[in-house]
Order: C-alpha cells, then structure tokens, then sequence
C-alpha cells in the first residue's frame, strides 16, 4: 500500500519521467504469495525449476512471477540477501525497460542482477553496463553465486582482458563491462577483415548501472579509434614564448574562463618573436653555402676599384605575419599553447603521475582513463609540464555513448537520480524512469545552503563548521569539486588540527575501502565529488562493528558540500550518500557569490548583497541567485547534449549505410563480384594463376581496405567541417543559416560518392597488387592499413565555443526568480567594494524600479 499511495502522489506532482507503480506492486504480491512454493526446494531443485522456465520469447506476466520468486530466494541462499519488495518492484520495472530510481543503498545490484536474469531466461543477451572495471568485476563476482544458482551464466570485461578473454565473456548470458570497453571494442570489430577476429556479441539488452552518469553525462564524449600518424610535438620557442605574455595585456580571457586570445598588442608581441626566430633559421640556411662560391665572390670582390664599389644595402626583411597562409601551423601552436597554459589547471582539468598527463572526469573526480584532448591540445599540456608527448593519430572511427546505447534492442537501468533527467531520458532514449520508494522511510536532514560573499569567507566558515562537528564524533563526508580543491581543504584542516583522510583522482586505487569506512565516528573523508560512487557507505565501517550504534546516536554521517555543482542532480547524489536505507543523516552545502558556478552561469547586475559580519548572506535576491544559476547550467548542458546529438545522427545513419556494405563484403563475396565485374581480364588472370579463393580473399583485404580509408577521411572532413561551420553560417546575410542544415548539407553531399569512389580505388590497387599463391601483399600493394591502432576518450569541443553559445541565449531567456520578493536592500548601505571581483559591474546600477517594483 505504501508503494502505491508514494507513486500515485508522485503522479499527482506531475515528476517528469515518472511512471505509476501500481501495476508492479500488484505483481509484487503475487511474487510473495508464490514464495512460499518455493522454500521447499533444494538448490538442484530451485535450479531445475528455472530452467523450466527458459524461453525464446521472453517471460510472460505469470512467468515472471515465479521468476522472481525463485530469485528472490536465490539471493537469500547464495549471497544471504533476500530481496525487499522495492528492489522487487525495480527489477519488474527494468525487465519493462524502465530507468529505476532507488536510494542509496536500496540494494540496486541485486534488483540489477535478479532483471539481468530474468531476460537471459526469456532468451535474451544481457549487457550490465558499469562506469568502471572495479564495479563490473565486483558485481559480476557478487552476484555470481546468484546467477548460478539460477542456471545462468555470467562474466566480466576490463581493460585487462585479453581479445580471447573478451571474446568468451560476450559469449555468457549476462556480461558486467565498463561501457568504455564495450564501445572501444565495437569500434575494433568495425575495422576487422577477418570474422574470426570479432569479440562483441549481437547488442541486445542493456542494463545501465548509475544511468544518469552513462546516459547523460557522458553520452556526448566520443570514444575514438585511432591509427598512429605523426607525432604534435609543440615547438619549444612557441612553448616559451606563450609563458612570457602577460594577462589583461597580450591576452584577454572571455568572462566565462573558457576562452583566451591574443590582444593586438600580444600579437605583435608573437609575430616579433617568431619573426625574429624564422630569420635566424635563414641566416643558418644561408651559412650552408657552397665554399668555393664564396672565394669566387671574395676574389672578384677584391678586383673591383673601391671608387668604383657600389655600397651593399641590406634588404628589409617582410615582417611576419601570423595570419598568413604559410603560418597557419605556428598559429595553431600558438592558439593550443596559450590555451593549455593559461585555461588548463594543473589538478583541475589534469594530473601529471609516472611521467604522463592524466585528464580528471569533472563528473566523477576520477581520472579519466585513456582520455585525451584533440586538436594538438594534449601535445600542448604535455610540453607546459614537460613530459614526454604522447602518439597522435587519424580517427579511424569513432561512437559517442547515445549512439552505443541505441544499438541496443532494448535498454534498462537503474541509478539513485533519475527524476531530475527523466525528461532527456524520455527524449533522447525513449524510455521512462521509475521511482522506487525506499524500503524504509529517508530520515535524513537537508539543511539549507549556507551562501556567502567571497571563497575565502566560504572556506573560513567550512572549517570552523566541520571544527565543531568533528568534536562531536559524528563522522563527517565532505564533497569537493576538483583534486586542487580537496588538497586545498585537506591543507585548512590539517592547520587546524582537525585528523582526516582525502580521496581523490590521486589515490583513487584505494577508494573503495576509503569510502567504506567514512562512516566510523571520528571519521573526516575528504573526497571529489563523484569518488566511491557506487560503494556502500556503512554506519560503522565496512563491517558495522566500529561503533555503529554511537554513529546512530550522533545522527548518522554528516555530508557536507563546499559548492553548489552545475546540476542539482550531482549535487542530490552527493547528499544520497548519507541516509542509508534509514539511517539518520544530515547533509549541508556551503558557497559563494565568487563560485564559478555562480560567476559562469549567472548575471550580477542590480545585486546588492548585504552580508553580516563573517560574509554570509540571507537575502532571498542572494540565494535565489544560486538555484537561477543551476538552472542555466542545467539548460546550456541539456541543450548541449541535443546540438550534440543532432550532428552526430546523420553521420550515424551514414555510418550504418557504410557498415552494411562492409558487412556483405567481409561476410560474402562482394569484392570478388564487384572486381571481376570492373576488372575481369585481371581476376580471371589471376584466377588462372593462384586460384579463386585467394584472389576472393585478395579482394576482400583490397575493398575493405579502402572502404575504412574513405571513412577515415570522411570524419576528418566532417570534424574540419563542424569546427567552421558557424562561420558559414553567418556568410547567408540577411538569410539566417542554421548551422545544423550547412552541416548536413555538405556532409550529405561529400558521403554521396564515397562508395563508388572506395570501388573505384579499389580497382585501381586490384590491377596493379601482388598477389601470389600465398595472398595479398599489403605493404608491396599499398593497402592503406595503419601501422598501429588505439583508443582513447576525448572531450568534445575542448574550447567550449559551442557551450558558450549555448550558455549566452539561456542567460536572455531565463531571469533570476525566486519563491518570494527579494528583501530591500537601500543603496546607501551597500558598497560594491564588498563584491567579489567576479561580479562587480562596470557601469553604474539602474535605480528604476521594474515592472513597478522597486527592489
């Protein structure tokens, strides 16, 4: 009943996303009614009865309740966890491809694995897709005794899998991977010209662990395949050159930090520099001249009559033009160069361990493993901090997490916060979010964020808060933004003495047992954002034997946040960490005006805060301020997510036009019946000579070959294409251009030949290719295949010029609001002083009331 009454007044509430409950939670009975057939039965028994049970068709209404109760009992018997009602009710909503929502610590694994089951018995293959190769090898063994038990196979991938490895686990029923290496292993198989080479299995059911993360956040990051080319080492006097301009003179940066360009002042400062730099290299060149010339030169010199000598002039050399044609290259140096010095911080947007820059995931504090920045910008950092520069390479192919997902039949998943992108999950995947009351109710305490004026009184007030709770015993999280910020903070509360442990992209090896124990009293855990997701936060460590029942008693583990994040969402996961399936908790969010949450997504105009002696503000104008900003964040990073979206579906459908082609000539002998319908007197003579089969096999290397050259060349058209395309757009004059058209249209227009045009290359290399009895001869024939392949992740639209654009039509369309009136603050009493840099106006306010208010 207390499932139905929460779901229908959610209904009532109009959640976006949400669905009703009331059909699950009828079946949820009958699943209790039917247990009780099932306790009497001996594992062999309970084995033998889900078997019975296997279909090709998927299970029907009837055979999903004795499913789930043999599941239900399974659990119990193999791992001692008999799942609740509510983690029943999720794995019916997925087995109906709905996103679940559960709390923390509702037991979402299991209700993942007892769904995961459930669709392997009605015939189906189950990917459980993980955000991490810890987790899908954690839960893959966890569950194991489970899915054994039920008579299911199960297996795991990581990044330390072998081809065979891999190949073996897509063969079991449910296979747990990091949706990284499925993705990266979908684009190896893409590019095989053997079918024996393949590893993925047909893409059927997913099941998305943490949801919102893999659905949303990062759905618009490609994973790419590249085949090496060249190395983008940046040249070390552009590099030197960079750390000499001076901030607000040779360069400016836009307001919102995520762009920088040279003044004109910066780049007469550059084009000297390297002018002065091209004329060394020449006189160098010049030096190389031929000895005897000049004793023929010095001899002739000498006979001429010095009356007569004429005085040599030196000609003025050109100046050198950055923006000329010829410099195009330098300029691109100069322009990553700046970029990586003056916008990518160092433990922010990076680390730098064993040698190696390491890019952090924002969403998650984690290093983002085998992810890189493109454009020459990687090879930029790595010579700001004077590591060795990584391998570049030309993109072979590449698939964004959305395009991945949509591969799939059907999809399912389960997260603690879905609600708040239920309505992009509807949107870009068709599905519905179902929202899974806890098993019992959540008494945790959200106090009201604490807003103040500047970081630095921020800070000061964190650490006298986190003081007085540490005396306490109560055990206190604290979530931060960045790996700087947590060692930042580490730093304040080592001076104050306050013992405490730091989680972060720097240690996050040992993050799972880090996080386990945050619940000990006395414990202070400074972690990034995102570290540990996915670990259970027990009151009482681990095992509950550190003193659980004073953690009880001090009112549960303490989460405190030292900043608003750009969506509410994250913010709600870090507060879901305390609270635990009852537990009392208590979270509390500290910031400030200076936030660059707020200083990114907001507008200061007519503010005038009033803050009381330690900085802290309580104006409604003020801490409307922070949820206007999320608001914007959350629009500029939906509407992202959609433009993102829109330009990468057309090079999809384009994609599986391609693939299809390459499918029948890998898997059939359409290369051979196209050659030797346009080459005949060539194959029919090299049939004579080394038989049919090796000239088909021939072929096929031949027509795949140059099939993956056309696509390869075809995304770095599309990639040059996108980056400009706004520029082309602006050239319609009166007549606006949607850039997303001028996209399509070009990128149609360039994918219309090339088809024929691989044909026509590959007939080309058919005529002239050596092939003896022993095959082809690639490297002799020219086939273009790269030496060396890998992956890797890369940001897109790295200089947010695309997210700028975004960001600047939200800020028009959505004003600052709030639930009440602002309260007066009069002009006399406030000084502008007072505001942090960030948000100070230039101009003078505006005294006129609005809309016949004053404020």
């Amino acid at each position: 009943m207390a499932l139905k009454i929460a779901s229908r007044f959610r209904r009532l509430l109009q959640r976006p996303g949400s669905i009703d409950l009331g059909p699950y939670e009828r079946l949820t009975q009958l699943v209790g009614e039917a247990e009780e057939s099932v306790l009497s039965l001996t594992d062999e028994e309970l084995t033998e009865a889900a078997a019975e049970l296997r279909t090709t068709g998927g299970l029907h209404e009837d055979e999903q309740i004795e499913f789930l109760a043999l599941a239900r009992d399974a659990g119990q018997r193999a791992i001692g966890e008999r799942a609740f009602d509510g983690q029943v009710v999720g794995a019916l909503a997925m087995l109906q491809g709905r996103i679940v929502e559960m709390a923390t610590g509702e037991g979402k694994t299991l209700a993942g694995a007892i769904a995961a089951a459930g669709y392997a018995l009605g015939g189906r293959k189950v990917h459980v897709l993980a955000v991490n190769d810890y987790l899908a090898k954690r839960d893959a063994e966890w569950m194991g005794p489970v899915y054994e038990l039920l008579g299911v196979t199960v297996s795991h991938v990581g990044q330390a899998s072998t081809p065979e490895e891999r190949r073996a686990a897509y063969q079991a029923e449910v296979c747990y991977v990091p949706v990284n290496e499925i993705g990266f292993d979908v684009l190896r198989d893409r590019l095989v010209t053997d079918v024996a080479d393949r590893v993925t299995a047909e893409a059927d059911v997913a099941l998305v662990d943490e949801a919102d993360s893999v659905l949303i956040d990062e759905a618009r990051v490609p994973m790419v395949l590249a085949g090496a080319t060249r190395n983008e080492a940046l040249d070390d006097d552009v590099v030197q050159l960079v750390r000499t301009l001076r901030a607000g003179v040779d360069y400016e940066i836009d307001g919102d930090g995520r762009t920088v360009a040279l003044t004109d002042k910066g780049t007469d400062k550059v084009e000297e520099a390297l002018g002065e730099a091209a004329a060394v290299n020449e006189e160098a060149s010049d030096e190389d001249v031929d000895d005897e010339a000049k004793d023929d030169e010095a001899k002739d010199d000498e006979a001429k009559d010095d009356d007569e000598a004429e005085v040599a002039v030196e000609p003025e050399r050109p100046r050198f033009n950055l923006y000329d044609d010829e410099n195009l290259d330098r300029l691109t140096q100069v322009n990553v160069a700046l970029h990586a010095e003056v916008l990518l911080r160092r433990d922010v947007d990076y680390l730098v361990r064993d040698g190696k820059v390491s890019l952090i995931n924002n969403s998650r504090g984690r290093v983002a493993k085998l992810q890189r920045w493109p454009d020459g910008l990687q090879a930029a950092v790595e010579a700001k901090e004077a590591v060795p520069v990584s391998d570049s390479g030309e993109v072979l192919d590449s698939i964004t997490v959305q395009s991945l997902i949509r591969r799939y039949k059907s999809l399912c998943g389960m997260t603690g916060t879905a609600v708040v992108v239920g309505e992009s999950l509807q949107e870009f995947y068709e599905v519905d979010v179902a929202v899974v009351p806890p098993n019992t109710p959540n008494v945790r305490k959200d106090d009201q964020d604490r807003l103040y004026l500047t970081v630095e009184q921020k800070n000061e007030a964190l650490v006298e808060h986190i003081a007085e709770v540490h005396e306490t015993g109560r055990p206190i999280l604290i979530g931060t933004h960045s790996v700087e910020e947590s060692e930042q903070l580490s730093d304040r509360l080592e001076a104050a003495g306050i013992p405490h442990v730091v989680l972060n992209a720097k240690n996050d090896a040992e993050e799972a047992g880090i996080i386990a124990e945050a619940g000990v009293p006395g414990t202070v855990t400074v972690s990034t954002q995102m570290a540990g997701r996915g670990t259970d936060i027990r009151l009482g460590g681990k095992d509950e034997t550190h003193d659980k029942e004073k953690a009880l008693e001090l009112g549960g583990l303490y989460v405190i946040g030292t900043g608003l994040h750009a969506s509410r969402r994250l913010d709600d996961q870090l507060r879901g960490r305390a609270g635990r399936q009852g537990d009392p908790g208590g979270t509390l969010f500290f910031a400030s005006l200076a936030d660059e949450l707020v200083t990114r997504y907001s507008v200061s105009s007519g503010l005038r805060p009033h803050p009381d002696e330690t900085g802290r503000l309580t104006d409604r104008k003020s801490t409307g301020m922070l949820e206007h900003a999320q608001r914007v964040a959350d629009g500029a990073n939906a509407e992202l997510h959609r433009t993102t979206w829109q330009y990468n579906r057309l090079t999809g459908q384009q994609r599986a036009i391609l693939l299809e082609t390459r499918e029948q000539v890998l898997t059939e002998d359409l290369a051979a019946t196209e050659l030797s319908e346009r080459a005949k007197e060539r194959y029919d003579e090299l049939v004579d000579e080394v038989g049919e089969d090796v000239v088909k096999a021939a072929a096929r290397r031949i027509a795949l070959g140059h099939l993956d050259r056309r696509w390869t060349d075809h995304l770095a058209y599309l990639a040059d294409l996108r980056e400009g395309i706004h520029l082309r757009s602006l050239a319609g004059g009166i007549v606006h251009l949607k850039p997303i058209d001028e996209f399509n249209k070009s990128a149609i227009a360039s994918f219309d030949t090339l088809i024929s045009d691989a044909w026509d290359d590959a007939v080309e290399t058919f005529t002239t290719a050596e092939i003896t009895a022993d095959g082809l001869d690639e490297d002799a024939s020219g086939i273009p295949r790269p030496t060396a392949t890998w992956t890797y992740l890369v940001n897109d639209n790295p200089f947010g010029t695309e997210a700028d654009r975004i960001l600047g039509r939200l800020r028009n369309a959505i004003k600052p609001e709030s639930a009440a009136e602002p309260e007066e603050i009069l002009a006399e009493e406030f000084d502008e002083d007072d505001l942090p840099d960030e948000l100070r106006d230039d101009e003078e306010p505006d005294d006129e009331p609005r809309n016949g208010k004053a404020d």
